[in-house]
């Protein structure tokens, strides 16, 4: 039940921050702020970002194995994205999108990774 909670923490994280670094993108766009370019590059980068967040915390949290920990928030979060892309945006599937969906689990997975090693650098001290 723990596990499930840590989890749902880190889902909660990983969604609040896209959510949230979202709303800055889309203000500093709207002012003219940044060019369309920058932009386009932080399109990509914030759901990289917050799944990387969101690994980091669960990886802290958890007691052993942060890839799998990672595993598990990337394939929940991966899985809820492509629901969201193909039934609310009727988003069409193409092969760079297979890439993506791949460098999102890898942030995941490196992100639980390095969490479950700060956390170990913290308790040795």
């Amino acid at each position: 039940m723990n596990n499930m909670k840590n989890l749902g923490i880190s889902l909660l994280i990983s969604i609040l921050s896209l959510l949230i670094l979202t709303f800055f993108l889309t203000i500093f766009s709207y002012f003219n702020v940044m060019g369309g370019s920058f932009v386009k590059v932080l399109k990509i980068i914030i759901p990289i970002l917050s799944l990387f967040l969101g690994g980091l915390y669960l990886g802290k949290v958890a007691i052993k194995k942060g890839w799998l920990e990672g595993v598990k928030l990337g394939s929940t979060m991966i899985l809820l994205l492509i629901l969201f892309n193909y039934l609310a945006l009727r988003y069409s599937f193409k092969i760079d999108y297979i890439l993506y969906i791949a460098i999102l689990m890898v942030s995941s997975i490196l992100g639980s990774m390095l969490g479950i090693n700060f956390k170990k650098e913290k308790e040795s001290n």
